[in-house]
């Protein structure tokens, strides 16, 4: 079954875009487990059914896939905008657990994005880990909001200049931060970390970048830092791009990863 409709969410106040995908004989099977695949900076709901091979991989799955829309957001409660975090966190769901068949428990439920998604996926996971058993991180950006923060803070109108992109990022990032660009540990992906390491229930995560990808770097900071906290952290790394011929590779890969 794949489906591309609308969802009415009463904490954005407004019809919003979400696709779903499930193998065919996913109603004939008791609670499925439940996958929310969450878009980059540039997709929207569809993005991963139209530039993946999602429907191969997951065939066997037991999985209903739910990819949601949420713009530019980076899956925040905005400063100057709308509570996505909230919507996607809490409100939706609460939506998919009414509609479908599927089940409740933590380790039926994943979480997997790529990009600014895969800085979503990894803040759900981290802020939720009663409810996420696991996450998928392909080429996740923002790993250290903080710095990102202070050099927007220092450099952003100069760095703006240089490219439409630049300039398009710094706005959004004034919506979402506020035009202080206040930091808060709660959008920190490395905080949150260390903020649940102790505890029992933890996600298990695998996360991914390309070799060739200008977020390599930052993703293997990331790694490093994250082996000095007690979780179930695995990071991959081989020659692609920070592309849909990388993520789509990297999808199956995250799949594999969850299934065993």
């Amino acid at each position: 079954m794949t489906f591309h409709g609308s969802v009415y969410s009463k904490v954005l106040g407004f019809k919003t875009g979400i696709s779903v995908f499930a193998p065919d004989n996913f109603v004939e099977k008791s609670r499925c487990k439940v996958v929310y695949l969450l878009h980059g900076l540039h997709g929207n709901s569809q993005t991963w059914l139209s530039d993946t091979m999602l429907s191969v991989y997951a065939g066997d799955s037991n999985a209903v896939f739910i990819m949601p829309e949420v713009g530019r957001s980076f899956y925040t409660n905005m400063k100057h905008g709308l509570n996505y975090f909230m919507y996607i966190g809490e409100e939706l769901p609460e939506i998919v657990k009414n509609v479908f068949n599927i089940s409740s428990k933590r380790e039926d439920t994943a979480v997997i994005g790529c990009s600014m998604g895969g800085y979503g996926a990894l803040k759900l996971a981290l802020s939720k880990p009663g409810q996420y058993g696991f996450c998928g991180a392909i080429s996740p950006a923002c790993l250290f909001i903080s710095k990102y923060l202070e050099q927007l803070k220092k450099e952003g109108q100069a760095w703006a200049a240089h490219s439409p992109d630049n300039a398009a990022i710094l706005r959004d990032f004034y919506a979402i931060f506020g035009e202080d660009l206040e930091y808060n540990k709660k959008d920190d992906i490395f905080s949150l970390a260390k903020e649940i390491s102790q505890l029992k229930k933890k996600p298990k995560i695998y996360a991914a970048c390309g070799k060739e990808d200008d977020l390599l770097e930052e993703n293997r900071q990331f790694n490093h830092a994250v082996k000095e906290l007690k979780l179930d952290y695995t990071f991959d790394e081989w020659t692609g791009r920070h592309d849909w011929n990388f993520f789509n590779e990297a999808l199956q890969k995250t799949l594999n990863a969850w299934k065993n």
